[in-house]
């Protein structure tokens, strides 16, 4: 018998997963949210306006989501965070932060490969890889997206619970594992992009960008930001 492809036995596993996670639901009933535990969510107060040579300025891009979008977003997420960053060279990088309560899939996160498409955008390039942070590192997906003469590069991770994940199959992964348990785990996706035709000069931006602010956050604020997975 021919042997499956990879491609094949991940969709497998990953049917597996979904059905799995579907009869856990229904035998288990997770009920018990991870965000009643602990210190509650602050996005504004926990991400710093100013760190390293980056400084938080006051103004927004309000046409880079269109009002239907942001509705969907309202629903599914309790807390959005928008900021634009400057440094002492002038460059910028766009901060979007967005944070649920419930992570299940009924409240599954808003990718940006589906976000921005709905808004006309066109994907060019998407690849994954891991982000060294100094003392720890996280999955995060690399994307350049277009809309007319407008090219955006764009770096992204989610948490769900206490973890990093990359991919559909990683998050489904950590939904079972908290499903176990009877948790429903709360969850972000955060996100950092640029208004750059060099995509590769603009993810290495976004990089110590992030690195910077790993490096100005306490121990607390980076686990719910970063996951713990190092």
């Amino acid at each position: 018998m021919p042997m499956k492809s990879p491609l094949l036995r991940t969709g497998i596993l990953l049917a597996a997963l979904m059905f799995g996670a579907t009869v856990l639901a229904v035998v288990m009933r997770p009920s018990h949210k991870i965000a009643d535990q602990g210190q509650k969510i602050d996005l504004e107060a926990m991400i710093p306006k100013r760190f390293g040579e980056w400084r938080m300025v006051e103004e927004r891009d309000r046409q880079m989501i269109s009002p239907e979008v942001l509705a969907k977003l309202d629903r599914i997420y309790n807390q959005i965070l928008s900021r634009i960053y400057v440094d002492g060279k002038g460059a910028r990088v766009m901060l979007s932060i967005a944070y649920g309560s419930d992570q299940s899939d009924s409240m599954s996160v808003h990718l940006p490969e589906v976000c921005y498409p709905s808004q006309g955008f066109e994907m060019l390039k998407k690849s994954t890889g891991r982000l060294g942070l100094g003392d720890a590192s996280i999955p995060v997906k690399r994307l350049v997206a277009r809309q007319g003469r407008r090219i955006e590069p764009i770096t992204y991770w989610i948490t769900v619970g206490d973890r990093a994940v990359a991919g559909r199959l990683d998050r489904k992964l950590a939904q079972v594992r908290f499903g176990l348990t009877g948790s429903v785990p709360d969850g972000m996706l955060v996100r950092v992009s640029s208004i750059d035709a060099d995509s590769e000069t603009a993810h290495a931006m976004h990089a110590g960008f992030i690195k910077d602010m790993y490096a100005s956050m306490g121990r607390v604020e980076r686990d719910r930001l970063f996951g713990v997975n190092g």
